[in-house]
């Protein structure tokens, strides 16, 4: 009887190749389980990206569209007879007119304003100085830091619609060479690195300018 007892106590365990079989399965469950968590964990960090991304590239274009529509025919430079008026430079990286700001950002009437494409730390960054028309002198539109509107540029440019001496729209180019003029439209092109997941509007701003001004 007393054998017999012995082998039942024995044989109601777990042997080591079971257990080391439930160790096993249960590492896979394991690693399975925090696979689908990083999984879904870098979806929804993606995704978030995508969401802050689409926003800051939206609101970049409408407010550059608005200030450019609004371009203005007033000098904010002049050569000492007073004779050659600067209304607008313009080349491929950079361009200077004159519109009012949002009253968030300024305030004292219209204002010079450079939208330009400079170097950053790590990439090209598209950022906006400002100073009042009033008094105006170059310097003034770097006293404060610049605003960076928008960043991780891998390249981008500026260019400009202009009329022939008929009239007739000449097609676009890469400078402005009639400072004492506005362009009758400019584009800006902007293509991000490969982590920006959202696409830059090709945007093509028209001067809305009164006739009678």
């Amino acid at each position: 009887m007393r054998r017999i007892a012995c082998k039942r106590s024995r044989g109601a365990g777990f042997t080591l190749v079971e257990l080391l079989l439930a160790l096993t399965l249960m590492s896979m469950l394991l690693a399975l389980a925090y696979g689908g968590l990083r999984a879904a964990t870098r979806a929804a960090d993606r995704g978030q990206t995508v969401l802050e991304d689409s926003s800051r590239i939206r609101m970049a274009h409408q407010f550059v569209r608005r200030q450019l529509n609004q371009a203005a025919p007033l000098a904010f430079a002049q050569d000492e007879e007073g004779d050659e008026r600067t209304v607008f430079l313009g080349a491929t990286d950079r361009i200077r007119f004159v519109a009012p700001m949002p009253g968030y950002l300024g305030f004292g009437g219209p204002q010079v304003q450079e939208l330009a494409i400079v170097r950053g730390d790590d990439h090209l960054e598209l950022v906006l100085s400002h100073a009042l028309l009033q008094g105006f002198e170059e310097g003034r539109l770097y006293d404060q830091p610049p605003i960076l509107l928008l960043e991780d540029i891998e390249s981008a440019r500026f260019s400009f619609l202009a009329r022939d001496e008929n009239g007739e729209l000449a097609g676009w180019v890469a400078a402005w060479d009639e400072p004492g003029l506005l362009p009758e439209s400019i584009a800006l092109e902007i293509e991000f690195i490969e982590e920006v997941y959202i696409q830059w509007p090709l945007l093509t701003a028209s001067i809305r300018v009164d006739p009678a001004a």
